[in-house]
């Protein structure tokens, strides 16, 4: 099955809506679906909640998404990059779930796995567990953490082939196989596309059975988020 689409606009018709949980990849700016993030700020969708390890920065990534004020609810373990999220947030304008890094990404591991939800340790004693069950566990108390399951999923991989099987580049791999997995539907954007049967199967990071949509960028900006030079 051939799962291209000519554009990251073509990719997002007919699943950006109003009102959907969308999981993106990315670990700061490393790794983050750029054609499709700029797509579904164009499509003008409302009342998103967005499930990422962190926000971006200003002006780009989901920053895009929190300047138009698109989205309403984020999920996320970091958001200290971005001051239109500090500001909304303050002001009582955006929604946040704090989540700790490894639990976000086990909540989304889990949802790929049909694991409805998990006890972990991290987080008891702390705003994290405020509501949530605690159980004993062997002298220690555990807090229950629900799985995700996002309705849309954008995803980053270096290269796919027209079935959807995926490698991804060193740390880019981060959350973007985890997203893949969770959501109902997955959408990924690649700098590189060659034939079915093309790629060495032991090469493969992702079978293409996540996988639904494809779309090429070949020339991704890759923005550096913190970049640190010597002095001459």
């Amino acid at each position: 099955m051939d799962k291209v689409y000519a554009s990251a606009a073509e990719a997002l018709k007919g699943v950006a809506a109003d009102n959907l949980t969308v999981a993106v990849g990315g670990f700061g700016l490393c790794g983050i679906p750029e054609a499709l993030i700029a797509a579904l700020r164009d499509s003008g969708v409302q009342n998103l909640t967005c499930i990422s390890n962190n926000a971006g920065v200003d002006g780009f990534g989901l920053g895009q998404l929190l300047s138009t004020r698109q989205i309403k609810k984020m999920i996320s373990s970091y958001v200290g990059e971005n001051k239109e999220f500090e500001r909304q947030f303050l002001a009582g304008e955006l929604e946040l779930e704090f989540t700790p890094q490894g639990t976000l990404a086990e909540k989304l591991r889990a949802g790929g796995a049909g694991i409805p939800a998990f006890f972990t340790r991290t987080g008891v004693g702390t705003v994290v567990a405020d509501g949530k069950e605690i159980r004993e566990f062997d002298g220690e108390n555990y807090v229950m953490e629900r799985s995700l399951v996002p309705d849309v999923a954008l995803v980053k991989a270096y290269m796919a082939d027209r079935s959807g099987n995926l490698i991804f580049r060193k740390t880019a791999r981060n959350f973007n196989p985890v997203c893949a997995m969770a959501a109902k539907l997955t959408i990924v954007e690649v700098e590189k596309l060659v034939d079915t049967g093309a790629m060495d199967p032991d090469s493969v990071h992702l079978p293409g059975i996540y996988v639904h949509r494809i779309v090429v960028n070949a020339n991704p900006e890759k923005r550096i988020e913190q970049r640190t030079v010597r002095k001459a």
